[in-house]
């Protein structure tokens, strides 16, 4: 670290340094905890501060993530942030997947470890208050201000002003907190899908019918570029996701016949709750921000637009890149300098975004001509296809493994077969 930067005092933070995270998720909550961590780990203390707004710890808030946490989420959070992972809030371990396009079904069963699914909101809220319970303060109030000094950051928000020496962005795509930090600094949010969720409770037996793979769906449309139906501990949780999806894309999709055919008891009535079938509207990054950090901030998961493309993974991506930014912050400091290393670091993420936009092109145009069917088809009878299927829907492997998995020989042999049958 230059003598400069030492001087400046955006050198690593020293003993007794200050920062506030603004967010309260899995990204701030996983900063947090790996600040405290690191600190102690180099022997420095440092005052750490959790900006939210919603009282998590009530369970008052739908979060619209489907509440899938798939691997390496328990080593992360196990062996990185040191706190146990909450196993009994998981509502469901989810085996595998069944991909449905163009009238076609495939079951796809990976031999990696399973994936947990369990409500958002519980996970995010457990997190948060193992923070508070290891000494971290949490500011329970919206941000409404952010104002970069040479010495210091002031964050104003609905209760007080606060100080920092840097200031960790987790707050998602949370579109007010974002336009402080692009009036403050020129960030500029990540691009972005929108999202439709619901849920059906199909009752005890219908659960047990439904299973424990998640139902993939590619169909056949212009505006809706795939939904999903995810099995939870009572309930089944049922999303889209396009660029503008809204009410009556999402009445569209529950009324085709792959999804009803998919869905347990979906046409007893006498089944429904009163909560079933409410919908809920979101939206999660597609891309990179622009502008994620600088000196004296810098921006984790979903607000930098660091998640894997066209399939989210929003949590393990949350909580591996807070873990990055932790490190970066207390080992090279806290300029946009230093930061450099926070991108070299992500280069896993980021250099896989090409792949991941590509592979969103080639499967959305496949499905609207048809030609999603003949993959399926294909892949029933070639071993590799079949798990690069599974490995692109699952989240398990990058996209650049998954298209060196599907671009072989035998599955290009094994699709012209399916396509000229």
């Amino acid at each position: 670290m230059s003598k400069t930067l030492q001087a400046t005092g955006l050198g690593p933070l020293a003993d007794g340094g200050r920062v506030v995270v603004i967010g309260g998720g899995p990204g701030g909550s996983g900063a947090a905890l790996a600040l405290q961590a690191e600190a102690r780990r180099l022997g420095r203390e440092i005052q750490i501060t959790v900006v939210e707004g919603k009282q998590l710890e009530e369970g008052k808030h739908h979060n619209l993530c489907s509440g899938v946490l798939s691997p390496p989420i328990m080593t992360l959070v196990e062996n990185e942030l040191g706190v146990p992972f909450p196993k009994h809030l998981c509502g469901a371990c989810v085996t595998g997947y069944v991909l449905h396009a163009n009238q076609q079904q495939i079951i796809l069963d990976g031999e990696s470890e399973p994936s947990a699914a369990m409500r958002r909101i519980l996970f995010d809220a457990y997190l948060l208050q193992t923070a508070r319970q290891r000494g971290i303060e949490v500011h329970t109030a919206r941000a409404t201000g952010v104002e970069f000094h040479a010495d210091r950051v002031v964050v104003y928000t609905e209760n007080s002003p606060l100080t920092a020496d840097v200031v960790v962005g987790a707050f998602g795509l949370d579109e007010g907190t974002g336009a402080l930090f692009q009036q403050a600094v020129g960030y500029r949010p990540p691009p972005a899908l929108s999202a439709i969720v619901t849920k059906y409770h199909p009752g005890k037996e219908g659960m047990q019918a439904f299973g424990k793979r998640i139902h993939a769906f590619l169909p056949r449309s212009q505006h809706i570029e795939f939904g999903g139906i995810t099995p939870k501990e009572d309930h089944l949780t049922i999303n889209i996701a396009g660029v503008a999806v809204n009410t009556d894309l999402m009445d569209g999709f529950l009324a085709t016949p792959m999804v009803r055919d998919a869905l347990p008891a979906f046409e007893n009535a006498g089944r429904f709750k009163p909560l079933d079938l409410r919908y809920f509207k979101g939206r999660f990054p597609c891309g990179l921000a622009r502008h994620y950090t600088g000196d004296r901030f810098v921006m984790v998961g979903d607000a930098a637009g660091l998640v894997r493309a066209f399939k989210g993974k929003g949590v393990t991506s949350a909580i591996q890149t807070s873990l990055r930014a932790a490190r970066v912050i207390l080992r090279e400091g806290i300029s946009a300098e230093a930061f450099r290393a926070y991108h070299a670091a992500n280069q896993d993420i980021t250099r896989d975004l090409p792949f991941g936009r590509a592979m969103r092109f080639l499967t959305i145009t496949a499905a609207r001509l048809g030609l999603m069917g003949v993959v399926i088809r294909a892949a029933e009878h070639d071993a590799g296809l079949q798990r690069a299927l599974f490995d692109a829907v699952s989240a398990h492997q990058s996209y650049t493994h998954v298209v060196r998995g599907a671009l072989t020989a035998h599955a290009a042999k094994a699709i012209l077969g399916a396509l000229f049958k």
